[in-house]
């Protein structure tokens, strides 16, 4: 019995000897089919090892054909025996390329299904089985993406079931793409350097390589792959379905970045697809792309990736928030990635080797991720790295050169590296602010004075000193904390420094440097942002920006400005940094008054005026007035600070603080009662800083020799009124320095000087001697006034204001006694006198102030006025100067009038008389004045207990030393009451100085709820605050009564104006209602005149309707403006409002009013009344709505335009339930309201449409279910409405225009609705639409193109742009994108209707656009519906206008791509016919040619020769995309010949001469010769072509018709007959009487004449030419003027001298010596040159040229040809005829003369050919005369050395003679 091993050697050797009886290859190919495979299952048998050698040899020829399927499924079977899987590889390797194509696309899943298991287990094998599939990648066909088959792709490869296998190939796949494949390594002694590359590692290399081997990659190995082909078939795989987004992140990131854009444009569309589906917040992620961004380590590792993907790799970081966990890697990307070139050595990153413009990217990236870095990363991480970071950056930037450019660098040397040197400050500045503690808040303040020090010296550009500032800015955030004592000195210290220095200051640090930047405005900025508001050296540097430095910059004095408010520094420093506790209430904490003190004027030192000015001019003295100014403010805020009266800090803090010191009482006894507890103890430092500033504000107004500094005197009298005597004491030793202040020519500083003498003088301190030392000299000059004159005018008006302030003082102080009574009456006397005499107005107004202020000080009295003057005149002067408006005249009048109400003087008639003169005043229409009167009369009638002589108590004491005033209250307030019942406007400003009368208060409620109608301002104002005192009076009762009132005017729509009205009670503004020759109605009486004129007593009732109106809107308005929402505000909570809230409706509509200042009155009064604004909207929602709804289309436009912005404000931001039932009146009466007659209604009312489309909009958008239910039933009520009559149809261009834009956004955003909601009959109207929208002025245009010098082309072509740039257009495709199967079939049937009833151009422009967008994004939908869409274009591209047509035609052309054959042909067919007997000529486009060429390509090769050059180039197109060149006529020969000759009987020009051409092109593309049946099947049709008349183009026929007589000579040698007719036609075409055909006629005619070699042709050329050149020279002689041809080709006479030199040069062409004797040959010359002598009788140089290069051909064929019929005597005649026809040698042009002495060469040629001894010897001598003497003349050194060979040439000829 056999063993197995037997049994098995017998079975391998049968096998043997069946392969070898395999004696022909398809029979070994069959025995290997069935054998191979189980044969290498035995390799375990050394007989097989011999087989396979012996297979080996048999299988070389590549037709025999392996089982690669067998092997390959072998190879995946038996993963363990390694042997049989090589041996399995090896055939499949050698097998693969021998199938066919198919079957190795078979075998594609195969190789892919497991290739992750192999790679792993074997590498060897894993690499090859990989090659192996880049092999069949680029054969594999991929679906269209986003289709069905492409997302069925991953499950039928397999890759779904085994998704390892596809994360094998996404990681390889991206290795390829990495791959760069470089030069073997080179070998040394021992060592072998690895093969890798950027981002390959050697192993890597070693795969993608098949263990190195070079062929792998190049195209020089049979199975050597193309890299780029090959990248690119790998990206468009990594595309497909078949990978998901994950896979496919990686390959596509890295061919993104690939330098072939073919590769890169791939990669990017897949990473715009990918990456939102990808998470950058995956560690694993990132730590790949950190990896790959640095590569491995070691020489094996993979290198760092190219540039272009780090930087594209950083900016993926950049997007990662997890990123920035990597701390190690971000300090090695910054390491690695800005090393100076000095350091590159010490990384070895790829980064720090490169320049140029990849290392600017890669640096701007860095840059970019370390912004990143600091803003997202966490507090720990960004201190673990900020300072080897910033110390990183410092580096790079000092190796530049810092802080100016090195000498070998001085700048920047490009933009990018300035850009990259900002970006280094800018990331210096962030690291440093996430990291303070360790880089900014030490002692040493190390960073910021070196960024400091590069913002002062930078000299790289400003963009860079930008870059610095921003860097700064960014630390500001880390100062904003609790900062220690050490580094908040030296942050002061180094601002402070900085305040100081200028620009060309030396450094200071010392190293020679200059400063070339300010930085001041850096220094304040970051002392208002770092150091707390309550920091004195902060506001110092405040002070020194505003006022430290003349000629400041704006900015910097405004950020000094912003620091110095506390309401900007709270609203700068809020937000800013986490641990300080920013005040966003209205307390500030402001410095200590003290330390504040202290810091600017330092302490007090001895009463030393230099040394005080100089220790003030050390501290910058241009800010010592914002200084004193600022611890003005700062004193008074912190004495108000403990009472409830200090102001709000907010943006009107400043003027609410002096308006609160200067006119609340209570205010100012608190800030009394403060500087007395300040001050208690003498010797307090609280006591010295008081009077420490009080005397830097008394140096600041005799500062400059008494010029003073801006409000320093205001500020010291102030501060005088308010110090205690005992503060004020010291100051009275300097009295003697306001001599010049009080002498000054500025008339603020003379008024507050002498305010401040008469304070300082009259002091208990100051001596009676000294009062009189003072006194006496202002009276002796005021006693000059009457001569005085200039300056001295001033001098005398300073000497009064300061004795008057004196006197009245040492009065009120009960020293009056200190000055002689003689010295007080001179005093008096010269008042009086000027009273009473002078008419220098500045002198008048001294003697008003002192009179004003001796009467209220008791100084003055009835009995002491100085004779001769009496208080009788004194009152009729001062009333008299108050008559003219003087305010200064009627204060003292009403002060005067205190004088006389003493009790002894009660029935003054006096105090009368000046009563009655104050009343009279109200007669001045001055606003500002009867303020003034106001006062007065409120002194006359309450004395020193009227509040506005609380001022005047500047000086310590009690009020009640002066002699009290008998009141007169009630006949005062009803005089008042009178005069207010009549409009009177004297009631304006005292009104509200009348606090006790409880009795009149419902009176005055009456007077000043009439004037809240009134037109004045100032009247409204003055009502409101009245009515704001009345209702603080009231009790309750008459609180309620008030706002019962108040809010019955503000809500009723109309004003009872009787009663209130008289005849010249103004109701219009002068000018309002002009009715002519500059006059108007203003007045009620005008009113009635008007009225009267025209006859109409209704005007009246029509103007005072207009009154009415403007009553009301001026009353509403006031309410806000003027206080009276405070008096609403307090009713609200306990009062009216409470009960009735029907106000609320009505007050939010009038805060949307048009008036601005009615919106601004009514928001403040909102504000004040609701406290709670959405709550009580909410509250009264349905009133609200109501109300505005009625009112939307009321009457007043103001009404309707208020409605509309108030539902646009109502409905926003609330739920669609709220309004809902609302939505369609809101709808409707919006779009009504559109159409409004007035503009700014329009535009209210477009806003609440765009309000309601807008929260459609958020509702569509959200991703709730119940919104979008909502939207969906929104969207079922709105559509209809815009696109309704009321909508895009509407009548108004700006509804039409608004519908459009409403409904483009909402298509945009809700597409999926218009398509899943059967809306799709939409997109035919919108289609329809684009049509009527279009502007009227367009059709216009079209219809006028030529007035306006354009044409219909143009006008189309921009309507054609406009469409498709069109955002309707872009709406319709959006929606056509969502389309699926259910709704296409819903779609065909409305755009079938709307391509038929389209009727202007952009609707079927459009139409043909939706059929385009179906034929290419939804191919696979619209395919079943192509064909009759294709038919209904038929029809459509037979439209008039030239674009719709184009347009339909180019929506056929993509039809095609998805249309049946059947149909396509049909179209064809159509097209053809179109063409041949239609009007139009259209173009097809080509994407089924391949399939239909037959069809198609015949056609369009007739039609690009069409003549209208837009048909031509159409078709030239087709032609040049779809034919492989000329050579492919030839293969459409037939088919072209065929239509050519059916249709060159056509009865359209047109048609024939295209076809006339195509045939002639047939000729020129056969190249050089025609075989017989080419030729005899084009001869007939080129025959019929060149028939018939002449016309533009036929001369290229004829050159056709000639070329084919030279390259069809087997047809015409075969047939005599044709060779007759050729001649006779080419005889006829030159005998043509058409100038420029018969120009090229002749031409051509020369051509033939040289091809016809074998007849005779000299007899009837002769003719022709002779005849021709006859005639045009005789039209020459008879017509001299040139005529220019009309266009553009050449003129009658240029065509004329080239016909003539064409028949020259034809001439000498038929001229042969072979077809004529001796005598007939030099009788044919001798008669071509009579014809060539008359022809030159012109002497152009066409015609010499044609000539000579005629005769030079003679001499040629004379020189070839057999000459020996020719006798010597004939040669001589022919060779001097010859000579002399080419005419003198040195003549013409040097082109002219090189052709003659070409010319003369080849006739020594000739003549060297006969010449023998005697024989032409007189011919050669004339010959060398001729020319010896040619060379001496001639320039040109070509022309010369040819002429001295010939000369050579006749002398060998004579020598050898």
């Amino acid at each position: 019995m056999s063993t197995p091993e037997a049994k098995e050697l017998n079975l391998l050797n049968k096998v043997e000897l069946r392969i070898a009886l395999a004696d022909s290859d398809p029979k070994l190919e069959a025995v290997l089919k069935t054998y191979l495979a189980p044969l290498l299952l035995k390799l375990a048998s050394e007989h097989v090892i011999s087989i396979c050698q012996h297979i080996n040899t048999r299988i070389k020829p590549p037709s025999i054909r392996l089982p690669v399927p067998a092997l390959l499924k072998q190879f995946k079977e038996h993963p363990t025996i390694p042997l049989i899987r090589h041996f399995d590889l090896i055939y499949v390797q050698q097998g693969l390329d021998r199938l066919p194509a198919a079957e190795r696309i078979e075998l594609f899943p195969s190789l892919i299904h497991g290739i992750a298991d192999n790679g792993s287990s074997s590498g060897p094998h894993g690499a090859t089985l990989f090659n192996l599939l880049l092999r069949l990648l680029p054969q594999f066909p991929l679906p269209p993406r986003g289709s069905k088959e492409d997302g069925e792709l991953r499950e039928r490869l397999g890759l779904t079931e085994r998704p390892v296998d596809a994360k094998f190939l996404a990681t390889w796949f991206s290795k390829v793409i990495l791959l760069t494949v470089g030069r073997p390594g080179e070998k040394g002694d021992a060592l072998e350097i690895p093969q890798r590359c950027p981002g390959i590692s050697v192993d890597e290399y070693a795969f993608l390589t098949l263990g190195g081997k070079p062929e792998t990659w190049t195209l020089e190995g049979k199975s050597g792959l193309n890299l780029v082909a090959t990248k690119i078939a790998v990206a468009k795989f990594v595309s497909s379905g078949a990978f998901t987004h994950e896979d496919r992140f990686l390959p596509a990131l890295f061919a993104s970045a690939d330098s072939n854009s073919r590769i890169s444009d791939i990669g990017d569309d897949i990473l715009k697809r990918t990456l939102p589906c990808v998470s950058l917040e995956d560690s694993s992620l990132i730590g790949q792309l950190f990896h790959i961004y640095f590569g491995g380590s070691g020489t094996q590792g993979a290198p760092p990736v190219k540039p272009a993907l780090q930087t594209k790799i950083l900016g993926l970081l950049s997007k990662s928030a997890i990123s920035t966990t990597f701390t190690v890697n971000v300090m090695r990307v910054v390491a690695e990635g800005i090393l100076p070139p000095g350091n590159a050595s010490e990384s070895t990153g790829a980064a720090s080797g490169i320049s140029g413009r990849e290392a600017s990217k890669l640096r701007g990236a860095i840059f970019s991720f370390i912004n990143w870095v600091t803003r997202m990363g966490s507090v720990s991480d960004l201190r673990s790295i900020a300072p080897t970071l910033v110390y990183k950056l410092r580096d790079y930037i000092e190796h530049q050169g810092w802080p100016s450019q090195s000498a070998s660098n001085e700048g920047v040397r490009s933009s990018a590296e300035a850009s990259l040197r900002g970006y280094a400050y800018e990331s210096i500045g962030l690291l440093a602010k996430s990291s303070p503690e360790e880089l900014v808040l030490d002692p040493n303040m190390d960073l910021l004075r070196w960024l400091f020090r590069s913002l002062s010296e930078e000299g790289s550009g400003e963009s860079i000193s930008v870059s610095v500032e921003e860097g700064i800015s960014s630390i500001i955030g880390a100062f904003s904390g609790e900062l220690g004592v050490d580094v908040t000195e030296a942050l002061r210290s180094l601002l402070l420094q900085h305040m100081e220095l200028q620009i060309g200051d030396d450094s200071p640090s010392g190293d020679g440097s200059k400063v070339r930047r300010s930085t001041r405005f850096v220094a304040v900025r970051f002392a208002n942002r770092s150091l707390p508001y309550s920091d004195e050296a902060g506001r110092w540097i405040d002070l020194l920006a505003i006022g430290g430095r003349s000629g400041e910059r704006s900015d910097v004095v405004e950020e000094g400005r912003k620091g110095l408010d506390p309401h900007w520094h709270k609203t700068l420093n809020h937000g800013y940094g986490a641990s300080r506790s920013v005040d966003t209430s209205a307390k500030c904490k402001f410095p200590d008054i003290t330390r504040l003190v202290l810091y600017i004027f330092g302490e007090l030192t001895e009463n030393d005026d230099a040394s005080r000015m100089s220790a003030l001019q050390s501290r910058q003295a241009f800010a010592l007035a914002p200084a004193i100014a600022y611890c003005r403010r700062v004193l008074l805020t912190q004495a108000l600070g403990e009472t409830n009266l200090a102001p709000i800090v907010d943006v009107d803090w400043e003027r609410k603080l002096d308006s609160i010191v200067s006119a609340d009482e209570s205010a100012r006894k608190n800030i009394k009662e403060y500087l007395r507890n300040f001050t208690s103890a003498e010797a307090s430092l609280g006591t010295q800083i008081a009077i420490r500033f009080l005397h830097a504000v008394f140096d600041g107004l005799v500062w400059n020799h008494g010029e003073g500094l801006e409000r320093c005197g205001e500020y010291f009298v102030e501060l005088c009124s308010l110090y205690t005597n005992k503060l004020v004491k010291p100051l009275v030793g300097r009295v003697q320095e306001l001599g010049r202040a009080i002498f000054s020519n500025n008339f603020q500083t003379r008024s507050t000087a002498s305010h401040a003498l008469g304070i300082l003088a009259s002091h208990d301190a100051c001596l009676d001697e000294e009062v009189r030392h003072i006194a006496v000299p202002f009276l002796h000059i005021a006693e000059a006034w009457r001569g005085a004159i200039g300056a001295e005018i001033n001098k005398i008006h300073g000497s009064i204001l300061a004795l008057g302030y004196l006197f009245s003082r040492l009065s009120f102080r009960r020293r009056l006694s200190s000055v002689p009574e003689s010295t007080l009456m001179s005093f008096m006397s010269i008042v009086f006198d000027i009273l009473v005499e002078s008419r220098d107005s500045l002198l008048q107004e001294a003697a008003f102030l002192a009179i004003g202020q001796l009467s209220i000080f008791s100084v003055l009295s009835p009995t002491s006025i100085p004779a001769p003057h009496t208080a009788q005149l004194a009152v009729e002067k001062l009333a008299g100067s108050a008559k003219t408006g003087n305010e200064k005249a009627v204060t003292a009048l009403g002060r005067f009038a205190m004088i006389f109400v003493g009790p002894e003087n009660e029935d003054s008639q006096l105090y009368s008389t000046i009563l009655d003169h104050i009343y009279k005043l109200h007669e001045l229409r001055q606003p500002e004045f009867q303020f003034s009167v106001g006062e007065a009369l409120s002194c006359v009638a309450a004395g020193w207990n009227s509040k506005v002589l609380n001022m005047e108590i500047d000086i310590e004491g009690n009020v009640s030393s002066i002699a009290p005033c008998q009141r007169k209250l009630s006949e005062i307030m009803d005089r008042v009451l009178q005069h207010s019942k009549q409009r009177k406007p004297a009631l304006r400003k005292y009104c509200g100085h009348l606090p006790g009368v409880q009795e009149c208060l419902r009176s005055f409620q009456a007077a000043f709820k009439g004037f809240l109608s009134d037109r004045d301002e100032l009247v409204q104002e003055t009502a409101c605050r009245g009515l704001a005192l009345v209702y603080e009076k009231g009790d309750k009762n008459v609180k309620d009564d008030l706002v019962r009132d108040l809010v019955s005017s503000f809500t009723r729509n109309t004003t009872n104006l009787s009663g209130n009205v008289t005849e010249e009670t103004e109701l219009f503004e002068p000018g309002a209602l002009p009715t002519g020759e500059g006059k108007g109605v203003t007045t009620y009486k005008d009113i009635m005149s008007l009225a009267s004129e025209v006859g109409d007593p209704s005007l009246v009732y029509r103007f005072m309707s207009l009154a009415s109106n403007s009553a009301i809107w001026s009353s509403r308005a006031a309410f806000g403006r003027f206080g009276l929402g405070s008096v609403l505000s307090d009713s609200s909570v306990d009062g009216y409002l409470a009960e009735n809230p029907n106000l609320y409706p009505k007050l939010f509509r009038y805060r949307f009013d048009p008036n601005p200042v009615v919106r601004k009155s009514m928001g403040d009064i909102w504000t004040a009344l609701v406290k709670d604004s959405s709550a009580i909207i909410d509250k009264y929602f349905d009133s609200i709505m109501e109300d505005l709804l009625k009112n939307i289309v009321g009457k007043e436009w103001r009404v309707r335009e208020a409605s509309c912005s108030a539902i646009a404000d109502l409905v926003q931001g609330r739920p669609l339930a709220k309004y809902e039932k609302y939505l369609g009146d809101m709808w409707s009466l919006g779009f009504k309201v559109l159409d409004d007659i007035k503009d700014s209604v329009r535009a209210a009312a477009m806003g609440l449409c765009r309000a309601l489309t807008a929260s459609l909009i958020r509702i569509v958008e959200s991703p709730s279910s119940s919104s979008s239910k909502d939207s969906n039933a929104m969207l079922e009520n709105v559509m209809p409405f815009l696109m309704s009559t009321s909508g895009l149809e509407a009548s108004a261009q700006e509804v039409q225009m608004f519908a459009l834009g409403e409904l483009e956004l909402l298509h945009s955003l809700s597409g999926l609705f218009f398509v899943t909601n059967n809306r799709l009959r939409h997109v035919a109207r919108l289609l329809g639409l684009l049509s009527s929208l279009e502007p009227a002025t367009i059709n216009y245009l079209h219809l006028n193109a030529s007035k306006y010098n354009l044409t219909e082309e143009k006008i189309d072509a921009a309507r054609l742009m406009s469409i498709r740039s069109s955002p309707m257009m872009e709406a319709i495709e959006k929606c056509l994108d969502l389309v699926d199967e259910p709704t296409m079939s819903r779609l065909v049937p409305s755009l079938e209707s709307a391509i038929q009833q389209s009727v202007g151009m952009p609707s079927k422009v459009g139409c043909s656009r939706v059929l385009v967008t179906l034929a290419t994004r939804h191919s696979y939908l619209f395919r079943p519906y192509a064909d009759p869409f294709l038919k209904l274009i038929e029809k459509a591209v037979l439209d008039r206008n030239d674009t719709v047509s184009g347009s339909y035609a180019t929506a056929a052309g993509y039809l095609c791509r998805v249309a049946s054959d059947k149909q396509i042909l049909r179209l064809v067919k159509f097209c053809k016919g179109l063409y041949f007997s239609g009007e139009d000529e259209k173009k097809r486009s080509s994407d089924r040619f391949s399939n239909l060429g037959v069809d198609f390509l015949p056609f369009i090769f007739i039609a690009k020769h069409d003549l209208d050059k837009h048909v031509k180039e159409y078709f030239e197109d087709s032609w040049s995309e779809n034919a492989g060149g000329a050579r492919a006529v030839l293969l459409y020969l037939e088919e072209i010949t065929e239509l050519c000759m059916n249709h060159l009987e056509s009865p359209r020009w047109v048609v024939k001469h295209a076809c006339a051409l195509a045939i002639a092109d047939v000729v020129v593309s056969g190249g050089g010769e025609l075989n017989l049946s080419n030729a005899e099947r084009i001869w007939p049709i080129l025959e019929q072509a060149i028939g018939g008349k002449t016309w533009d183009g036929k001369e290229n026929v004829l050159e056709a018709f000639v070329l084919f007589a030279r390259t069809g000579s087997e047809l015409w040698e075969k047939q005599p007959d044709v060779a007759k007719r050729i001649t006779e036609i080419t005889f006829r075409e030159a005998k043509r009487n058409n100038p420029a055909y018969r120009c090229q006629a002749l031409r051509l005619l020369g051509q033939y004449s040289e091809t016809r070699d074998d007849i005779d042709l000299f007899p009837e050329v002769y003719s022709i030419v002779s005849s021709t050149i006859e005639v045009l020279m005789d039209e020459s002689e008879s017509s001299k003027m040139d005529i220019d041809s009309t266009d553009g080709s050449h003129s009658s006479r240029v065509v004329q001298e080239m016909t003539i030199a064409n028949g020259i040069s034809t001439l000498f062409r038929s001229l042969r010596v072979s077809y004529a004797g001796g005598s007939e040959f030099a009788h044919r010359l001798e008669r071509a040159f009579a014809v060539t002598r008359k022809a030159n009788a012109s002497a152009t140089i066409a015609i010499q040229t044609a000539t000579v290069e005629g005769l030079k051909d003679v001499l040629d064929k004379l020189h070839v040809s057999d000459t020996s019929n020719l006798a010597v005597d004939q040669w001589d005649g022919i060779l001097m005829g010859i000579f002399k026809g080419m005419g003198p040698i040195e003549d013409g042009p040097e082109s002219l003369r090189s052709k003659r002495s070409d010319c003369i060469e080849a006739l020594v040629r000739v003549l060297g050919k006969v010449y023998s001894g005697n024989s032409l010897s007189e011919t050669r001598a004339l010959l060398q005369d001729e020319v010896d003497g040619a060379v001496n003349r001639e320039r040109s050194l070509p022309i010369k050395t040819t002429l001295r060979r010939t000369s050579e040439e006749l002398l060998r000829l004579r020598n050898a003679g």
